[in-house]
């Protein structure tokens, strides 16, 4: 699915929430999740060339695979926790919607850890 074909499923969606969301809001959410799913699917195929050209980069610099997959992790949960906490929000639940955010967080910090220590050892080998 294209961005011209993504933008538009997305503005019926909008049209329809709007009139869904006066007479029943249960069904605005349930339509708002199954859209945004429906979206995540169809950006599935553009998410595995940016992964394969990721990994064809770091074969040309040889690159720690290792490394560019905990990149990759860190990038993908910024993602996930940024799409879940707004489908939270748009459901009303700003407080699940704010601990998906801070989950998020610390999964990126976690994951993060051996990369900054990595960093951090080779700069102490320069000093």
């Amino acid at each position: 699915m294209n961005f011209l074909a993504i933008l538009g499923f997305s503005l019926i969606i909008t049209i329809l929430l709007v009139m869904v969301r006066r007479d029943r809001p249960e069904l605005a959410t349930l339509l708002s999740i199954a859209a945004a799913a429906i979206i995540l699917l169809a950006l599935l195929q553009g998410i595995q060339v940016i992964l394969a050209t990721f990994e064809s980069m770091a074969l040309k610099t040889r690159m720690n695979i290792a490394y560019l997959k905990e990149i990759i992790k860190i990038v993908g949960f910024a993602y996930l926790a940024g799409f879940g906490s707004q489908i939270c929000r748009d459901a009303g639940e700003h407080g699940m919607a704010t601990k998906i955010e801070l989950a998020g967080k610390i999964m990126i910090l976690l994951t993060g850890l051996p990369i900054m220590f990595s960093v951090l050892n080779l700069v102490l080998k320069f000093f």
